[in-house]
This record gives C-alpha cells, structure tokens and sequence, in this order.
C-alpha cells in the first residue's frame, strides 16, 4: 500500500485519492502476474531513472544486469530511461516481464528551453524524464524520438516545448532534477522563469508532472552544487503549486566499485583525459543501483519523494510486444513473381560464368531454396531487397557483393542481391535460412558512403 505522508499538501492527497478509489487495493494497480507482488506487497522506493547500455558511451548498466539487480531488491518494478533513445525498449520488456519485473518504459530526453536570440550561440537542452504510462503514451514517445533526430538545424538531438505539448498524452513527466530546465533557471539565479517553466511543464501534463529530487554525495559527503542550489526551490515550487514530489536516483553503473571505469568511458565519449587537472566530472561514486534501505535512508526527510515512485509505477502499465515483422505487399501473388525472377535469373547467370557445377545442379539447388523461402513466408522480403539493390545498381550507385550467411543463397545471386556464386564455394544455404530459424534473415551488403543516402531515401518511398 502507498503510504501518503500526513504533511502533504491537501491537493496532493486529493489527487491521490482520485486516482486509487475508496476500497480499493493500490496493490492491484501492479499486474497480478508479477512475482514479485505478493513477495513485496509494500515497496518503499522504485528506480525510475536508469542509463543501459543503450545510452550510448554514457550507461553502463546492461539490460539482464538491471533486472537481475531489481529482482534481487526484491523491487517489483524498474524503469528504463536512455538518454534520447528507446533501442532497449523491446529487449527490457521481454527480459523484465520473464523475470517477473514490471518494466516501466521512458527516455530522457532533451529540451530546448530557453532558445537563443538571433545572433546568439545555440544553448544547450536540458534533460527531463517521460514515462509511458500506456500504448498511446509509448506512441508519443517514439513521436518524440523522431522528433529528436528529425530537426536538419539542431547540433545535438533535442525537442522543444512545442513538440511536447503536442505530444503529451499518456505520458508521466520528471522534471529532470538540478540539471533539468527548471533546474538550469534556478542554478542561474532566474527564479519567475524557473516558476513560469514548470508551470508550462504542468499545464503540459496535468496531474502527471513530479518535480524531481536527486541526491548524489561527492567524496567530501556532500550533495553536488547544483543539486544543494536547486533543492529548496523544488520543494518550496512543489507544495506551492501541488505539485508531487519524487525522488530519484541517476543510475549509470551498477555497482560504486565500477565508477572509475565508468568515468573511464565518459572520457572516451567527451575527449577527455581521467587525470586531466581541470575538474571535469559531472558523476560521483552514488550513481549507482542503490537498494531501497539506501534510498529510504537518503530521503529520510521526505517519505513522499518515495512514495510517489510506487505511486508512478502504479500508474505505468506498458510494455513492449513482439509482433511479427510487417513488410510492404510487394506483388499481388508473392510466391509466383519470386520464382518467375530466381527462375529468370539463374538463367541470365548461367548464361555468362563458369559453370561450377552441372545445370541440373543449380535447378536442384534452386528448387529447394524457394520451397524453403515460401515455406517460411519469406518470398516478399527477397524481393524488396532485390529490388533496392538492383535500383541502386542502375543508379550507378556502388553496391557491395554481399557478405555474411546470406551469400549461401542461390535465390539471392540469381536475384542479384549477392554477386558470389555459392555453388562455386560451396556455401551453405541452410547457414542462412533453415526452417530452424524463426526470424527474418539478415542480408549483409554494403553501399557507396557517398550516395547510400540515396537508397534510404528510395527505401523510404
């Protein structure tokens, strides 16, 4: 059950009562199949702000390693947030749930909040976290993520306010802590911009914005300065507004003993040197997976910073499913226009090379590979490779022979996807293909990096 803390604004606790009803189980909010309800009928503290492996040269907490450490925690739920990105989104649905761990699906992503004038350098963005509290919400995400990588003038990947209002259903909103927007006004000293913005953030996401807390001690004991500069400002912003506040922690490894190698990696992805003299180092030892004794002890203070992220992980009821691969119809009957082409292929290849083998040979060959292909319903995805390839060729776009399992193909030399006669080198069709493997297979082909643009672009249309 969600302890609410006595001294909580009276708006806060109405807007708790709203969302459980009167004689209800707040328990239940979790999905009944998880392992870990029953066991932990009561957690204190959830994770909802984690960096994988998947922020890229910044996490480094692998996906299975996550889950194994909050089940571990006995912590029936984790949220998953990389920097600008939702690659680990499938793959910690998957793992999470067959482990019996609720997976929260987020992303932090960065923020233009305070564009430049004209004439002036572009400011950076600052971070806040979403959280996907259903499909509609996952699917605002991913719109977000385009948003992210879709603007041709920005530096670094960012959205603005703009793009969050329009894009803000089913989403809970952190408002990103002492290094988020409203935390960059505070640290600047610009107090009614920083309360205008939260506002805005609010009105963005009505009864679904926490205003985030962070405490991470450096190795003299205290917290870093920028979260001693902002913190009074988030708590005297929340109770005025009735606003919630969470706490969290910044994880980017999983245990204090990986910190130095961690700083290591964020070297790499900044240029940087680890015994350069400058200071340099936004991280301390505590960004960390901390259990929940840890973090309750942290925030000693203030229990409904806790409390609220059981509160959000009740509220979160999302994961990622698997789903079959959808590809465009590329011909009414598929099968028949496959065979009409390998068929008409293999000819137009034998007619010019050597023959590695006897005719009857390739045909043999042949035949088995299109059974093989229709059998595992594949035919369509031969043929949109074929055809971007061979566009690509007659676009005088350099294009590679192909490389990896997918040479093995007879069906893909006749189509021209590969230029390697397999039979000639004795490779193997079933290394690429066989009714074993349940996926799509992977094609390996390289093109010109000076006009494979070219082809996305063709793909895309």
């Amino acid at each position: 059950m969600v302890m609410v803390n006595p001294f909580a604004a009276p708006k806060r606790l109405a807007r708790f009562k709203r969302m459980v009803p009167e004689g209800s189980s707040p328990v239940l909010a979790f999905p009944r199949h998880l392992a870990y309800v029953g066991a932990m009928a009561h957690p204190r503290f959830i994770h909802l702000r984690t960096h994988t492996e998947y922020s890229l040269l910044e996490g480094a907490v692998p996906l299975k390693t996550l889950v194994k450490l909050t089940a571990a925690a006995k912590m029936p739920a984790v949220a998953v947030t990389d920097t600008n990105n939702l690659f680990a989104a499938l793959e910690f649905s998957v793992t999470a749930a067959g482990a019996g761990v609720q997976p929260i699906i987020g992303c932090q992503i960065s923020v233009r909040f305070d564009p430049a004038q004209p004439g002036e350098r572009p400011r950076a963005p600052a971070p806040i976290v979403l959280l996907a509290q259903d499909e509609p919400g996952y699917m605002n995400l991913m719109k977000l993520n385009s948003c992210l990588y879709l603007r041709e003038s920005a530096e670094v990947p960012q959205v603005g306010l703009d793009d969050l209002a329009a894009y803000a259903g089913g989403l809970i909103c952190l408002t990103g802590g002492a290094e988020g927007p409203v935390g960059r006004f505070l640290q600047a000293g610009q107090g009614p911009r920083a309360d205008a913005l939260m506002d805005r953030l609010a009105g963005i996401y009505p009864d679904r914005t926490y205003v985030e807390l962070q405490r991470h001690p450096g190795e003299d004991g205290r917290f870093t300065e920028a979260e001693r500069a902002t913190e009074r400002g988030f708590v005297e912003m929340a109770y005025a507004k009735g606003l919630p506040l969470v706490a969290t922690n910044d994880v980017y490894f999983p245990k204090p003993k990986m910190y130095e190698a961690h700083d290591a990696l964020i070297c790499i992805a900044e240029g940087a040197y680890v015994d350069q003299s400058q200071p340099r180092r936004r991280l301390t030892a505590h960004h960390y997976f901390k259990s929940e004794s840890e973090m309750c002890a942290l925030f000693a203070d203030l229990p409904e910073a806790l409390d609220n992220t059981v509160e959000i992980a009740r509220r979160c009821a999302f994961k990622a499913r698997k789903r079959p691969p959808i590809l465009p119809k590329f011909a009414d009957d598929e099968v028949e226009e496959l065979r009409r082409q390998a068929w008409e292929g293999l000819r137009a290849r034998l007619a010019v090379i050597p023959h590695a083998a006897p005719v009857a040979e390739y045909e043999a060959r042949l035949q088995f590979e299109i059974g093989i292909i229709e059998k595992m319903g594949f035919p369509g995805y031969f043929l949109i490779v074929a055809d971007f390839i061979k566009w690509a060729k007659d676009q005088g776009i350099p294009v590679g022979p192909g490389r990896g399992s997918g040479a093995g193909s007879l069906v893909a030399y006749a189509l021209t996807i590969t230029d390697l006669d397999p039979l000639r080198y004795a490779l193997l069709f079933e290394r690429f293909l066989n009714p074993e493997r349940v996926s799509i297979p992977d094609f390996d082909n390289d093109f010109c990096m000076d006009r494979r643009e070219e082809v996305f672009q063709y793909v895309q249309k």
